[in-house]
């Protein structure tokens, strides 16, 4: 479950964030007339149909797992919080058909009545994320039903299952999330490119649009970071307490960066500030931070899981510094020369960007999950008790066959990914002056508008 969750959720930011951020481009092109913005449109929305394809694959195989790995989480609370699977399963085939009636409509719609279509695609992905959100959220702070006298859940509230206190506070920086993660990636791929010494319009537009979504949203992430981890303090104290390192219940607690949690409660390595987990936790270096032993043994996490999430913690917490650090660079340039920053050192930070963003969607997670342990449903249900009794021997042989299928899934996506850059590249070097695109995609249902629609007076693409 872990090796296909944390394979799922790399192509997560695309599915939610690239629809909204190939929109963006799409408008600009039509508002101003901009050809180039109108092909890198064009061009993301492919990208977007063949991600949207391997997700089919991975979150068939994740939907199958949960039944399968996890018949006594979903026995006893599938109808307490079923709901958001529901949600995202309807999402989910709403998206694919507002996908397909995009990705063709470039060749058969005019081109307002097509941006017009294309717009619910964003809405699509976002309740999408609220569903899978809504149960997340769910099994950190689980709301909206009673026990009977045998500890089955009854008398369930839709409303205060969906709506439980983690939900805002995570459904809001996941969604920021995933957004400057696409953000960054796509325009890490126009900064190699820039390195390269391509200057032209093309990769310098390709690179602009996501990069000031991303940089504009990076301080918002940064801040609803810090709200959600105030949030966990309140609502999960032991969950804080492991990613923070806090053995004992006290005040004035230090905040360590890094390092390694022992069973005595000591921690080695690392760097410690005095005070500060105290004072981030509640302003003040007087707050009370709760510690691990404030609980049994067996209802918090090991030692060795409470540095993994700690260190999942921290490292999403410093790449988050250091890429708002990013975006003041990125804003103080453009604010004060009007231009992208000329320093190659900005453009080899900004390659690097999008690979970072996928390691703190990584790091989040892991912080979520295993900071969790060893409840599954928090304080209600353990792991031991949900986890499917089937021998061994057929684990591992289910593992072995996701694990093939998923790298033959990625195996596929880079290819073709790979196959349509190089058919863009031909397509761009053997266009005419002053052209928008060759030949090379005229074939494909992405391809340019004949030339027949373009004088309709609606205005065209190219």
């Amino acid at each position: 479950m872990a090796f296909t969750l944390a394979s799922h959720i790399l192509l997560v930011p695309f599915g939610v964030a690239l629809p909204a951020i190939t929109l963006l481009m799409h408008y600009r092109g039509l508002r101003k007339g901009d050809a180039i913005a109108l092909l890198l449109a064009r061009r993301w929305s492919a990208v977007m149909a063949v991600q949207f394809a391997i997700g089919i694959v991975t979150g068939t195989v994740l939907s199958f797992e949960f039944g399968l790995l996890w018949p006594g989480m979903m026995g006893r609370w599938g109808d307490v919080f079923g709901l958001g699977f529901g949600i995202e399963a309807w999402a989910f085939f709403l998206e694919a058909i507002l996908i397909a009636i995009y990705l063709y409509g470039w060749r058969r719609l005019k081109p307002w009545t097509h941006f017009w279509l294309g717009l619910p695609l964003p809405l699509a992905a976002l309740m999408g994320a609220f569903g899978i959100v809504a149960a997340n959220a769910w099994m950190n702070t689980p709301r909206g039903f009673t026990l009977d006298a045998s500890g089955k859940p009854v008398n369930v509230n839709v409303r205060q299952a969906v709506f439980t206190p983690m939900f805002g506070p995570e459904y809001w920086h996941f969604v920021v999330g995933v957004v400057l993660t696409a953000g960054y990636v796509v325009a890490g791929v126009y900064a190699v490119g820039l390195l390269r010494g391509r200057r032209d319009r093309y990769h310098r537009l390709g690179f602009t649009l996501p990069f000031t979504v991303a940089a504009i949203l990076t301080p918002v992430q940064f801040v609803l970071g810090d709200s959600i981890a105030r949030s966990v303090f309140h609502k999960q104290p032991v969950k804080f307490a492991a990613t923070e390192l806090v053995w004992k219940t006290d005040t004035h607690v230090p905040e360590y960066l890094f390092g390694r949690l022992h069973t005595d409660g000591s921690v080695s390595g690392g760097i410690k500030i005095p005070q500060l987990d105290s004072i981030l936790a509640g302003f003040r270096p007087s707050t009370e931070v709760t510690g691990l032993t404030s609980v049994p043994a067996s209802d918090r996490p090991t030692v060795i899981q409470a540095t993994i999430a700690h260190w999942a913690f921290d490292i999403m917490v410093t790449v988050g510094s250091l890429l708002v650090l990013l975006a003041l660079w990125y804003g103080w340039c453009r604010l004060r020369r009007r231009e992208l920053p000329r320093s190659p050192w900005f453009l080899r930070c900004a390659a690097l960007a999008g690979a970072a963003c996928l390691l703190t969607v990584e790091c989040g997670w892991i912080t979520t999950e295993v900071g969790r342990q060893p409840w599954i449903v928090y304080q209600n249900m353990r792991v031991s008790e949900a986890v499917t009794g089937t021998r061994a021997a057929s684990l591992w042989t289910m593992f072995g066959i996701v694990v093939v299928v998923y790298v033959l899934a990625f195996g596929s996506f880079l290819t073709v990914l790979v196959k349509m850059s190089h058919r863009w590249r031909l397509a761009d070097e053997g266009a005419p002056a002053g052209a928008a695109t060759g030949d090379l995609e005229g074939a494909t249902p992405y391809g340019p508008r004949p030339l027949s629609t373009t004088a309709s007076g609606d205005g065209g693409d190219e």
